[in-house]
């Protein structure tokens, strides 16, 4: 072992949460360093969220120029250069990878690139990436690793060399005929996504319906959403084999209730979940525990069974989303500074960026059935928001959860046109506690899309006995 190198805080993975704690601590003197086998600033600047959503408005850009006659401007055939679209999604990266070299220089925290592997209590040995071995121990110590795709135990699927988002973020060619195995919020990203790219696309969904987290009513307007732009969905459907290789040509064979299928396609993308990075560190040598899925066990401050260990973002089965990871970053800082902060009770938002977006906050409908709350629901259709009629961006609709014994707000789901931005209204209002009456009458900015909260919870039913 190479001599040992003594730190104030040791942060193995330098995701979202762990570059901002070691920017933050490197700022206020403590000697840190963070360990990083392949991304600066971690898999989501550089593979996965802000490069997916740059490609994902590149194949908006196409959808619009091929609808641009709807709205009066007449243009000619619209080509598909993956290659450009590749490029404008490297530069930002590029451009990230700069930010974020830039960020470590200036807090003073010093950045390792290497494989890094726990061989005793606090202390991590590095393989650096451009040779030789570093030894360091920290008095205090952040395992920030992340999550990687899960490849299922399917005959013949890892022979095929299948993409997973990284690689179908990275090609130059939009795929003949793209398998897209999942029908969660990666799968349906990326498959409407590669449609308006031009390619065939089919979804591969086990389940009776997609993205089996919402409501029934969420699956089945996004399964209309889809199939309206020519993406074949087949639902309830087992995978048995795959044949071939992605890139050339592919088979997958599925069992479903009307039979055994064939699908031929020329590329196969896997988006069935996520699996944890805590294989082969050594975690074992560190007296750091995992829970029954391979996650990092910790308490509601973000602790591990090992002292002054801690873990942050996905690892620590936070909810899969850079801005949790955010979040644990600000609950460690805290609590290492001598607070008391916590993970429980805080109230996640999250948002798909199909088109149109998905969005939610709080408890959906099933969540409220399965934990015995009683509520009120109301819906509305987003073609009874007023903006829609200008803009055509007519589908999808919105939900709301009100408690059935008081008016506070406990959840929220839409699909539509600037669903994200209208969700942080209703995050808001929950964070404080607002009764929902409040915000049905607030005089809201015509002509937006957030008006139509004004009419979606004038549709709350009353409290029995009112």
């Amino acid at each position: 072992m190479s001599q040992i190198e003594q730190f104030d805080t040791l942060i193995l993975g330098s995701g979202q949460g762990g570059k901002l704690l070691a920017w933050h601590l490197g700022r206020s003197g403590q000697r840190v360093a963070v360990v990083e086998r392949q991304w600066v600033g971690g898999s989501c600047p550089a593979v996965a969220c802000l490069p997916s959503k740059n490609e994902v408005w590149s194949a908006r850009v196409a959808h619009l120029a091929r609808h641009a006659a709807n709205f009066g401007a007449i243009t000619g055939p619209v080509d598909i250069d993956m290659t450009k679209v590749r490029d404008r999604k490297q530069k930002m990266v590029e451009r990230e990878a700069a930010f974020h070299v830039q960020a470590y220089a200036e807090s003073g925290a010093e950045l390792i690139m290497g494989v890094g592997r726990f061989v005793a209590p606090k202390t991590i040995q590095v393989q650096l990436n451009d040779g030789g071995t570093r030894t360091l121990s920290g008095k205090q110590v952040v395992v920030n690793v992340g999550t990687h795709a899960a490849i299922p135990d399917i005959a013949g699927l890892r022979a095929a060399e299948p993409l997973t988002h990284i690689g179908a973020l990275d090609l130059d060619r939009a795929p003949a005929h793209l398998i897209v195995l999942g029908g969660g919020y990666i799968g349906v990203e990326m498959a409407q996504a590669y449609r308006r790219f031009g390619s065939r696309v089919t979804i591969v969904e086990h389940g009776a319906r997609l993205m089996a987290r919402e409501d029934a009513d969420v699956g089945a307007e996004m399964l209309r959403i889809l199939r309206a732009e020519g993406i074949d969905v087949v639902l309830e459907a087992r995978t048995l084999g795959v044949t071939g290789r992605s890139g050339t040509q592919v088979r997958v064979t599925v069992q479903t209730p009307s039979g055994q299928r064939e699908l031929d396609g020329s590329d196969i993308l896997v988006a069935t979940g996520r699996v944890p990075n805590t294989a082969d560190i050594g975690l074992e040598h560190a007296g750091i525990q995992l829970d029954e899925r391979g996650y990092i066990r910790v308490n509601e401050r973000l602790e591990t069974s090992a002292p002054d260990v801690w873990a942050i973002g996905e690892v620590a089965g936070s909810p899969q989303f850079t801005h949790v990871s955010v979040d644990d970053f600000r609950i460690v800082r805290d609590n290492l500074a001598g607070g008391n902060r916590s993970t429980a009770d805080r109230l996640i938002p999250y948002t798909l960026f199909t088109d149109p977006p998905l969005a939610r906050v709080g408890i959906n409908e099933g969540d409220a059935q399965r934990q015995g709350v009683q509520v009120r629901i109301a819906t509305l259709p987003m073609n009874n928001v007023l903006r829609t009629e200008a803009t055509d961006e007519t589908r999808g609709f919105m939900k709301v959860i009100v408690s059935a014994s008081d008016d506070r707000i406990l959840g929220f789901t839409m699909i539509g046109s600037e669903a994200g931005e209208v969700m942080a209204t209703i995050q808001t209002a929950m964070i404080a506690a607002l009764p929902y009456p409040k915000l049905r009458d607030a005089v809201i900015s015509h002509l937006t899309i957030a008006e139509g909260l004004g009419p979606l919870l004038s549709r709350v039913p009353a409290r029995a006995g009112e």
